[in-house]
C-alpha cells in the first residue's frame, strides 16, 4: 500500500504530541488524516498544514467501524487500553505511544532505526496489529546506545535524565507557564517504591527490551526540570571492548538517528529531528567507561516523530496490509 493513500486517525490530536504528529504527518505529504480525541474536544478543530480539521470523538463504533488503515493514540494508558483494540477489530494497524503495551510479550517496542527488524519478527503485518513507540527518555538512549553496543559491546550504563515539563503532557506545559519565574511545582510526576521512581524502572525494561539485552545493567535517576520542551541525559558507559572517545565518535557519526554537537541544550534540540550527542570522553573512573551528554526535543524524535518513522518502516517493508 502507498503510504500516502493511508487512512490515517490520530487520536488525541488536541495534545501536545498529538498536535506535532499532524504536523509531521501534513509535512510528509499524508493527506487522508482525521483528528480524534475525546467527547470534550469533539468539534474543536485543529491544524493539518493549511487546512482546519474538525476534531471527533473517538468512540469505540468509530475506531471499529473499518475506517482507518493506520491509528496513532497519543491518549494516556487507560485510554489507549480502552480503545486500541477497537481499532484492530476494525482492522487497523496501531501505533500506541503510551506504556499500555511497551513490556507486553509478543508487541514489539520499536525505536526507528534501532530495532525496526522487531516488527516483522514479532507478527506484524501477519496477525499483530499493535506497535509500541517508547518512553521518549528511552527512545533517545537506545539511539546514542545502539551504534556502541554494535560496536564494543554494552557491559552496564548509568545515567540522570533532566526532563522537560511537555514530558507531562499539557499538564506540564500549563504548570510551567503559569509560574515561569519560579518554575512549575517540580514534584516528581512518577509513583515512588522507595528505590526508584517507575520512570526509572520504566527506562531500564525498555531499553532492555529494544536493545534485545534484558541483562543489561543499567542504572537511571530520572527528574523533571524547568525547561518547557526538550530532555537531556548525562550517560555514563562501559563497554565490554575498549572503545576510545575518537572512535566513539566515529561511530555515533554514522547513525542517521544522531548529530554531533558541541554543547548543545534541550533549546538546541528543539524542532530538531535528531539526537544531538556531544561531550564524549573517556570516563576516567571506569577502564572502558565513556561518557557523553545526550539531549532530544521529547515532543518531536521523542514521540511523534518515531511514530510517523515506524509507519514508514511498515509501510516501507510491506507489513501495512
Amino acid at each position: 500500500m502507498n503510504g500516502q493513500d493511508l487512512r490515517i486517525a490520530v487520536i488525541g490530536a488536541t495534545g501536545a504530541v498529538g498536535t506535532v504528529t499532524l504536523d509531521l504527518l501534513s509535512q510528509r505529504g499524508y493527506r487522508r488524516v482525521r483528528a480524534l480525541a475525546s467527547a470534550r474536544s469533539a468539534g474543536s478543530s485543529v491544524t493539518f498544514g493549511d487546512e482546519q480539521l474538525t476534531v471527533e470523538e473517538a468512540t469505540p463504533e468509530l475506531l471499529a467501524a473499518g475506517e482507518f488503515d493506520l491509528c496513532f493514540f497519543s491518549v494516556g494508558t487507560s485510554t489507549s487500553r480502552e480503545l486500541v483494540p477497537h481499532a484492530v477489530e476494525g482492522g487497523a494497524t496501531v501505533v500506541d505511544k503510551s506504556d499500555a503495551y511497551r513490556l507486553t510479550d509478543g508487541i514489539p517496542l520499536i525505536v526507528a532505526g534501532v530495532n525496526d527488524d522487531a516488527m516483522a519478527a514479532s507478527g506484524v503485518g501477519a496477525g499483530n496489529r499493535i506497535v509500541a513507540n517508547p518512553n521518549c527518555s528511552a527512545m533517545q538512549l537506545t539511539c546514542a546506545l545502539k551504534p556502541l553496543h554494535d560496536a564494543a559491546g554494552l557491559a552496564s550504563v548509568r545515567l540522570s535524565t533532566y526532563q522537560s515539563m511537555s514530558g507531562k503532557g499539557d499538564i506540564g506545559i500549563e504548570e510551567l507557564q503559569a509560574t515561569p519565574a519560579a518554575g512549575a511545582d517540580l514534584g516528581m510526576d512518577w509513583e515512588y517504591d522507595g528505590e526508584e521512581f517507575t520512570e526509572e524502572a520504566k527506562l531500564r525494561a525498555e531499553t532492555q527490551k529494544i536493545l534485545e539485552l534484558p541483562d543489561l545493567k543499567l542504572s537511571a535517576t530520572c527528574v523533571r526540570v524547568p525547561v518547557l520542551v526538550g530532555h537531556a541525559q548525562a550517560v555514563w558507559v562501559e563497554t565490554e571492548s575498549p572503545l576510545a572517545p575518537d572512535e566513539a565518535l566515529g561511530v555515533l557519526s554514522e547513525s542517521s538517528n544522531l548529530a554531533l554537537a558541541e554543547l548543545p541544550t534541550p533549546g538546541d534540540a528543539a524542532g530538531r529531528d535528531e539526537v544531538l550527542v556531544a561531550r564524549v570522553r573517556r570516563d576516567r573512573a571506569d577502564g572502558n567507561g565513556l561518557a557523553l551528554w545526550v539531549v532530544n526535543d521529547n515532543l518531536r524524535k521523542g514521540a511523534s516523530l518515531n511514530a510517523v518513522q515506524i509507519a514508514e518502516s511498515l509501510t516501507s517493508r510491506g507489513l501495512l496490509e
